[in-house]
């Protein structure tokens, strides 16, 4: 009897492998096809965009059918290759998104759409030889270099405060230093976001050094009046990102990367530990901090002011932030229709001002469906994450989904006056190379992790 229920057994396992190889091709097939028709999608919607200007599709559009096509195609044949079990829904929602964003990036300015191609074909090779690296040894890798991984952060952090007179100096912009660019006889060669790969850094280290003191943050053996908590040593990681993005705020001054960076800190420590004192005490810190800066700072309390009285100081402050309002209230329930708008009146419209432009040319069915698409994105990344077995990937999923949904959750805020105005692009969809490399890199590891979680 035991050979044959060994024999069994044996084929029952078997079968069960079969069952998991077919459901994976499936998987996989459906998802080369959705992004077969994310790259349609791209190719279609500059084809209108430019039938509505009075001019016949050009090679504008093929060469955008191509790029998307070659990006997310070289991802897709990585991720069968070295994510075969990964969610077949990260990669098509993210094609989604940046399909839509290049649309509209096209719409606004043609010029930085040709730029755009050329940041996600860089984005989608990088992410694909992260796959491959993680391929072998798996996210643990990432564990072992983890202070390696902190010393990169800070030092990106740091590098736009370099001297503008450098060859590799530090630029500020719209009153904010957060941008580096390499020049070569005066003439600037490129400009990039250096903080934005910080971030993902930064996520990489705290999700390991969470994991490994999730006994000591969850122990609650001091008192402060009636309130429990940890050890004060233990309250590190609160302190350094406390630290960390007060710095951004006061020598960057920018208030956005500030506010994301706590926020997302202090989402790793709940999710952690579980306690509330940690996001509740992070937001009582930055709050502190940023009245200091509405203070301090002339540009932080312009934003303010643009927040809340814009029609006070329309054709200054308030500019903006009013174009945007009216760019949402004309495009009512479907929109003035791909390129019969007029979201070129918005100052930025392609950096931080995208979803206004969508809203106003699609309406409010075209930004439910964004919204639906980033939303979808955020629930696979944080089931990803509720699925993860040990607290290091389960941390490393949830911190890099939070910091995806942080992002949107500010600038579609700032967008619509719900939140002050923090200079935050919308995740893929936003001109700027830098944004799009890291966002796509988290993908990448979100997916890895997805595999393992699955394998």
């Amino acid at each position: 009897m035991g050979p044959d229920r060994s024999g069994q057994s044996g084929r029952r396992r078997r079968q069960h492998h079969r069952r998991h190889r077919r459901r994976n091709r499936v998987s996989r097939n459906a998802e080369a096809a959705l992004l077969a028709g994310a790259a349609v999608l791209a190719a279609l919607g500059i084809s209108i965009v430019r039938v509505a200007g009075g001019e016949s599709p050009d090679a504008q559009t093929a060469l955008t059918f191509l790029v998307v096509a070659l990006a997310f195609g070289s991802l897709h044949l990585a991720f069968r290759q070295w994510a075969a079990n990964a969610s077949p829904y990260l990669l098509p929602l993210t094609a989604l998104l940046t399909a839509v964003g290049l649309v509209e990036i096209f719409r606004l300015d043609p010029s930085a759409a040709g730029l755009q191609r050329w940041w996600l074909l860089i984005a989608a090779g990088l992410g694909v030889a992260t796959l491959a690296v993680l391929g072998s040894s798996g996210t643990d890798l990432l564990v072992r270099y983890r202070y390696l991984f902190l010393t990169a952060a800070v030092v990106s952090f740091m590098l736009p405060l370099l001297p503008s007179a450098w060859a590799l100096g530090g630029v500020e912009v719209n009153g904010s230093r957060l941008w580096l660019q390499l020049r070569l006889f005066d003439t600037t060669l490129v400009r990039f976001q250096p903080g934005e790969i910080g971030k993902l850094f930064l996520v990489i280290f705290l999700a390991s050094y969470l994991a490994s003191r999730h006994a000591a943050l969850t122990s609650m053996t001091r008192k402060l009046g009636k309130l429990s908590m940890p050890e004060p040593r233990q309250l590190f990681p609160l302190a350094i990102a406390w630290a960390v993005s007060l710095v951004i705020l006061v020598y960057q001054r920018d208030l956005g990367a500030s506010l994301l960076l706590l926020a997302v800190f202090a989402a790793m420590l709940y999710a952690a530990t579980g306690r509330a004192i940690y996001p509740l005490a992070g937001g009582g810190l930055f709050l502190a901090g940023a009245v200091v800066a509405g203070t301090a700072f002339d540009h932080v309390q312009r934003r303010y002011d643009a927040w809340l009285r814009p029609w006070d100081d329309f054709a200054d402050t308030g500019y903006q932030i009013g174009q945007s309002l009216f760019a949402l209230g004309s495009g009512s329930l479907t929109g003035s229709g791909l390129g019969l708008g007029r979201p070129d009146f918005i100052p930025s419209a392609t950096t931080d001002f995208l979803f206004a432009a969508v809203a106003e040319e699609t309406g409010l069915a075209g930004s439910l469906a964004v919204v639906a698409a980033y939303a979808l994105l955020v629930a696979v990344g944080f089931g990803i994450a509720l699925r993860a077995r040990d607290p290091y990937r389960k941390l490393l999923a949830a911190g890099l989904t939070a910091a995806i949904a942080i992002q949107t959750i500010l600038i579609i805020g700032g967008v619509i006056r719900l939140l002050p105005l923090t200079g935050i692009t919308l995740p893929f969809m936003s001109y700027g190379g830098s944004a799009l490399v890291a966002n796509m890199v988290a993908v990448v590891v979100l997916a890895r992790i997805s595999h393992e979680v699955a394998s």
